[in-house]
């Protein structure tokens, strides 16, 4: 269902105020499904001087979980639990104003999801999700399944979840800049934003502090955003705490190697591959034709796969089941042994606990023999930050499971203990 909503308030007011189930894959969870039936309801052009980042362009009620009973059902469907649950919800989607990885005005949606019967201050959640291929892979695209679970559950729980489907995902135009730490942290702050302007709407406003936590790609996203709120870029917003959940934080240098050598998921480790030459070839040049990296009889295919119209289950369907078999030597060689542009990415993209240090309190969550993101990613996140002066100790929660992946029941297992850590650090 959808409701209109009031005019956007005026810039100068807002500144002076300031399954799916999922799949194996790359440190993330893959999701089944195909288009979602839903469709934005526009609030209106904001006005000409509200042009910029984090604007909001449009609302969407999405749907109401009136009660706390209602909201353990809908997690227990996505396989959570719900005993920190105390509130219903009502979850909104939100189109706001971005830019693309080349610093050019575009477009993102979001989920941002309220604790009904609240308070009317509210301390913001952050939660960058994980890998999904469709576009409707994405927080705002469902209910309470897998990817929107851990929002909706922040947010029974008192807090406002916000969460950024990323570029190219769930509204978005255009392909999704897969891993690009990047255009992550614009998303998720742009997002923030979007979330403050609309909060009045309903009653609620928006404090300072964000807690910042993600799942999988998710993590190195929230380790992003919590770099540019510490950075202070942003006016209003800053960073209150920091949790992110089985991430591939160095990704070319511990998560490449574990591929080649066998410690991921054999269907993981083909799409691990793939989604990587793929994505990251789209803004670096690391091939001139897909025959160069895969081999003959998936090469005239792959790239669509990765197009943001296919399913999980057509993405598995269309990879073979080893890395052999999917690429060719030099394809191997150039995943092994990364030069040029490809080494440059890497590098960004593990600088995630490396460069900097967060004042805020930080905890990095992981799973016991996790098949898809290795847990020496987490342990060399915290010794980087023990290296700048950070505590960051490591949870770990344990050998678990979520529809046969332990990567996934990692997301399912933190998020309750996140979601305490969160309320204790907010005396509640």
């Amino acid at each position: 269902m959808t409701t209109s909503v009031p005019p956007l308030p005026s810039a100068g007011n807002r500144y002076r105020r300031r399954l799916r189930a999922p799949l194996a894959a790359l440190c993330c969870a893959l999701l089944l499904g195909g288009p979602a039936a839903a469709t934005a309801a526009a609030a209106g052009p904001p006005p000409a001087r509200a042009q910029a980042r984090g604007t909001l362009v449009s609302a969407e009620k999405l749907y109401t979980l009136a009660t706390p009973e209602a909201v353990v059902a809908e997690l227990a469907a996505a396989g959570f639990g719900g005993d920190t649950v105390r509130h219903g919800v009502v979850a909104y989607r939100l189109v706001y104003r971005t830019v693309d990885v080349h610093g050019r005005p575009t477009t993102a949606s979001g989920l941002f999801v309220l604790p009904l019967a609240s308070e009317r201050r509210l301390q913001p959640v952050s939660f960058a999700h994980g890998t999904g291929v469709h576009k409707d892979d994405s927080p705002s695209m469902q209910r309470a399944r897998f990817v929107s679970a851990p929002v909706v559950a922040h947010a029974a729980a008192g807090a406002a979840g916000v969460a950024p489907d990323y570029l190219g995902m769930g509204t978005g135009p255009g392909l999704h800049p897969w891993m690009d730490i990047g255009s992550e942290t614009t998303a998720s702050l742009d997002m923030l934003r979007a979330a403050r302007a609309f909060a009045p709407r309903t009653g609620h406003a928006l404090e300072r502090d964000v807690q910042v936590t993600g799942f999988s790609q998710g993590a190195s996203a929230a380790l992003g955003l919590g770099r540019a709120l510490e950075a202070g870029e942003d006016r209003w917003f800053r960073l209150g705490a920091l949790a992110p959940v089985s991430g591939a934080y160095d990704f070319g240098g511990t998560e490449l190697p574990a591929l080649f050598g066998g410690e991921l998921h054999a269907k993981s480790g083909v799409v691990y591959a793939a989604y990587t030459l793929v994505a990251f070839n789209r803004l670096h040049p690391v091939y001139d034709s897909p025959y160069e990296v895969f081999d003959k009889d998936y090469a005239p295919e792959v790239e669509a796969l990765f197009d943001g119209t296919h399913t999980g289950q057509q993405l598995m369907g269309g990879l073979p089941a080893t890395v052999d078999a999917l690429l060719t030597d030099h394809g191997r060689a150039v995943l092994e042994h990364p030069t040029g542009a490809l080494a440059g990415a890497l590098r960004t993209t593990d600088a995630v606990c490396t460069d900097w240090v967060p004042d805020a309190p930080v905890r990095l969550y992981m799973a016991t023999g996790d098949e898809q993101a290795v847990t020496a990613n987490t342990e060399e996140c915290r010794s980087a930050l023990r290296r700048n002066g950070v505590r960051a100790p490591v949870v770990d929660v344990g050998a678990v499971d979520h529809q046969e992946s332990r990567h996934s029941g990692s997301n399912v297992a933190a998020t309750p203990a996140i979601i305490r850590w969160f309320g204790a650090l907010r005396g509640r």
